[in-house]
């Protein structure tokens, strides 16, 4: 075990580190999401004063021993900004030749808040072409720790100019876990124009009350989270919980707060009780490099509806899915493609990539073990997992 793993692991057994304050000499990393809704004014321009306190934070939980990545929204409003551009466009290109626009001033701006304190900021730009495949998943892990030993705080965004659908992560709730996830992070904090999960929709329910600890993600917290959301940026709160699942399950945890609180990102590091913390009260399962990036690297193609005895036989015993457990089969995949597994009532509790395409699994649906040993086309779908252990993360 390397001294950081040992690190992690001691941290981990005491349950009560997740974003405490590192002691002198010890470096820990931290990722901040800043989404468009807190780095942009409500004429949707860039806060330059709200980025300038922003690079006072970073520039105090640097000296408190965190190595810290950002991850920025903003890119296409910085871009509509120095056209000109009042009204959001519709049009892709448009789009996209504002986000060509605006990632140099944002990076430029970026720069010139933090160059106050003698940091120097860096650009890393993705797509999920670039994180589908393993071998560029694993390059961009290795630039951005190279970064971080450099002591350079990069700032990672989605590279919109290139980006269309197919490719996209669609929000940067998810490009900050990816990165979380990729550089083995201490603890998250994604900065949000809500104070964090509430058991109602604050907006809508008086009274709704702040959720401030949550250890474990079912259908309930998802169904709270699902309402929530701002017209600025492209990701809600049920996209927070969905970075919060798979963090969860990496034993990484993750605040949501307001990013305009006095001193968020330090209080947040600092492990005040702040926002809404999410934080594994166990980690049943081994979780390696290989099933965060089938968490996160890739979109899913497809979903497969399983039983209850499969449920229990891949969240309790740690089993591989056999297609005798399958109920259903949604969307269109092919062997090698990740898939989302679900329960009957529709709660996604795991992922895993599929040894077998789509029209394969549904022809087995229904059909017992011994039923489709006798038949010679489904007989290799009887007895080699559907999903292998290893190639499989549950999130419960």
């Amino acid at each position: 075990m390397s001294g950081r793993e040992a690190e992690k692991a001691r941290e981990r057994a005491g349950a009560t580190g997740a974003g405490v304050a590192p002691c002198v000499g010890e470096v820990r990393r931290l990722v901040v999401k800043i989404g468009s809704s807190t780095l942009t004014t409500s004429e949707s321009t860039i806060d330059y004063a709200y980025l300038n306190r922003m690079a006072d934070q970073i520039a105090r939980v640097r000296e408190a021993g965190w190595r810290p990545v950002i991850v920025t929204s903003a890119a296409i409003a910085c871009g509509l900004e120095a056209l000109g551009i009042v009204e959001r466009p519709h049009d892709m290109p448009s789009l996209q030749a504002a986000a060509s626009v605006g990632q140099g001033a944002l990076s430029a701006a970026y720069a010139q808040a933090f160059a106050r304190h003698g940091l120097l900021t860096s650009v890393v730009l993705l797509t999920r072409r670039d994180t589908a495949d393993r071998t560029a998943y694993l390059h961009a892990r290795d630039t951005l720790l190279r970064l971080l030993d450099l002591g350079v705080v990069p700032v990672v965004n989605e590279n919109d100019t290139v980006s269309v659908e197919q490719i996209r992560f669609g929000d940067n709730d998810t490009l900050a876990a990816l990165v979380a996830c990729l550089i083995d992070a201490d603890l998250m904090v994604i900065l949000s124009d809500i104070d964090g999960l509430y058991d109602a929709n604050p907006h809508r329910v008086e009274g709704a009350r702040l959720i401030g600890r949550v250890e474990r993600i079912d259908q309930a917290v998802m169904d709270v989270a699902g309402e929530a959301g701002t017209t600025v940026g492209s990701g809600g709160m049920i996209t927070k919980i969905k970075a919060a699942r798979v963090l969860m399950a990496a034993g990484i945890p993750m605040v949501i707060c307001n990013g305009r609180a006095p001193d968020a990102v330090v209080r947040a590091a600092e492990g005040e009780e702040m926002g809404t913390r999410f934080v594994a009260a166990a980690r049943p399962h081994e979780i390696t490099p290989k099933k965060l990036w089938i968490a996160l690297g890739d979109a899913a193609r497809g979903s497969v509806t399983v039983d209850e005895g499969a449920k229990d036989a891949l969240v309790r015993r740690g089993s591989s899915l056999l297609c005798v457990g399958v109920a259903a089969v949604e969307g269109h995949f092919d062997a090698g493609d990740i898939v989302d597994i679900k329960d009957a009532e529709g709660h996604l509790f795991a992922r895993g990539k599929a040894a077998f395409a789509s029209d394969e699994v549904e022809l087995a649906c229904g059909h017992t073990r011994e039923a489709m040993e006798r038949n010679r086309l489904l007989a290799p779908l009887a007895t080699r997992p559907l999903v292998h252990r290893d190639e499989l993360i549950v999130f419960e």
